[in-house]
Formats: C-alpha cells, sequence, structure tokens
C-alpha cells in the first residue's frame, strides 16, 4: 500500500493552520501543524516529515531563520509561506534552499498544486548513479561535500553556491558522463512547477560554470549536448 504523504504546516495564525490541515487531509495529504519553531522541531522529531509549509512571518524565530535550520539538517522540501509585498523574503527564502513559494493571501488549491508537484519532483528524481552513497566528490581540484551542501577549492576554501547550483552539481557529478536532460535537471533543481517552455535551467547552467569552469566561455567541465541536454565531462572520484 502506498504510503500518506506527510505535510507539516507552521504557522502562528491558528485560523490558517486549522484551514489548511482540514483542506490537506481532505485532499489526500496526513497534516501535522505547529505555531512556531518549537512545535516543528517536537513534530520532526516524532515522524518523518515529506514536505514543511512554512510562514515566513512569525514572531521569535521567523520562517527564514527555520528554513535556514531545516536545510542544515537535511533535503526535506519547504514551501514558503510569503507576504505578497515582500519580494526579499521570497529571494531569500529560496536561496536558503527553500523549493517554492505562495504568497498571501492564497488560494489552498494553488498550494495543493504546488506541494503535489514537489513531491512528484521528490519522488522522479533522478538518482545517482556512480555515486550511491557517497558523501563527496573531487573532480577537478574542486570537492563537492553533499552532506555539508558545500563545495571546497583546491585550496580548501568554501567557494559560495547556491541552492539550485548545489542541486544541480550534485546531480550532475553523481552521474559523470551520462547525458541529463533539461527536463531531468529541472525535476532536480526548479522551486516553481516548471513551464514547458521554461529556459531557466540553462540560465542555472550559467552561473554554475561561472562558479567552476577555468573558462566559462568554453566549459570543459559542464558540456552542452546539443539537442538533448548537458552532461558532467570531468573524471569523478566518489568517496564516503
Amino acid at each position: 500500500m502506498e504510503r500518506t504523504p506527510h505535510v507539516l504546516v507552521v504557522d502562528d495564525h491558528r485560523e490558517i493552520r486549522d484551514l489548511l490541515a482540514r483542506y490537506l487531509a481532505k485532499n489526500g495529504l496526513r497534516v501535522t501543524t505547529a505555531d512556531g519553531g518549537g512545535e516543528m522541531r517536537a513534530a520532526l522529531r516524532v515522524g518523518a516529515v515529506d514536505l514543511v509549509v512554512l510562514d515566513v512571518m512569525m514572531p521569535g524565530e521567523d520562517g527564514l531563520s527555520l528554513c535556514r535550520w531545516l536545510r542544515s539538517q537535511g533535503d526535506v522540501p519547504i514551501v514558503l509561506l510569503t507576504a505578497v509585498s515582500e519580494e526579499t523574503d521570497r529571494i531569500v527564502g529560496l536561496e536558503l534552499g527553500a523549493d517554492d513559494y505562495v504568497t498571501k493571501p492564497f488560494n489552498p488549491r494553488e498550494l495543493l498544486a504546488r506541494i503535489r508537484a514537489i513531491l512528484r519532483r521528490a519522488s522522479v528524481a533522478p538518482k545517482p548513479a556512480d555515486g550511491d552513497g557517497a558523501g563527496r566528490f573531487a573532480f577537478a581540484g574542486w570537492t563537492l561535500d553533499a552532506r555539508r551542501r558545500s563545495l571546497f577549492g583546491a585550496d580548501g576554501k568554501e567557494a559560495p553556491l547556491g541552492a539550485a547550483e548545489f542541486r544541480l552539481l550534485l546531480a550532475l557529478v553523481s552521474r559523470p558522463g551520462a547525458v541529463m536532460t533539461r527536463d531531468q535537471l529541472l525535476d532536480v533543481t526548479a522551486g516553481r512547477a516548471a513551464n514547458p517552455f521554461d529556459r531557466s535551467i540553462d540560465n542555472l547552467v550559467s552561473r554554475l560554470r561561472r562558479r567552476i569552469e577555468p573558462d566559462p566561455q568554453r566549459p570543459s567541465l559542464v558540456k552542452t549536448v546539443r539537442g538533448d541536454g548537458y552532461v558532467f565531462a570531468a573524471e569523478v572520484e566518489a568517496k564516503p
């Protein structure tokens, strides 16, 4: 029997928590609610959670702080609830590793659609072929630490790497020499539900190349396979 996905709703407004809990449960999800960081952590200790819906504007520990903490603990998907006027919060949230956001006031049906899209991506995302169980990947003088979600240069210094860039690089180094389509890469990197004509993956690849390529204009690590997608062309050593 297929397991029912478990969603944790974190919001300091009781009306919103109760509304979402009823609506999501009515539509086939198991729901736990929390009024802030303390109850959220307690719920996470009790059992596995498949996705967290997290309000940004909360007293005490706000949603962005909790998003940062969640991402430091693992890869549970996060959907932020943000005020329509707070574009900065949405951008910062995505940079911290949130998978998506919905602006208040919102239609519960839209939130449900985004939750289902993220859970679907998580279930079909390409799995590492050659690096199963690996925690670090060494290539061309770089080391990607998957557990710490960090990239280090040959000098041992950490290089800046956004959440989407990390996911893209991890997907590529986990399958060196394998061509990955844009759709596959969107599955593992896209925060918002991808449009069939979405070219954001090309922009993300360009940003990653500027991070790691000796010459981003003549890439030797992340190569384009015309009409198919991208391939990681460097030798990769996967380590526990």
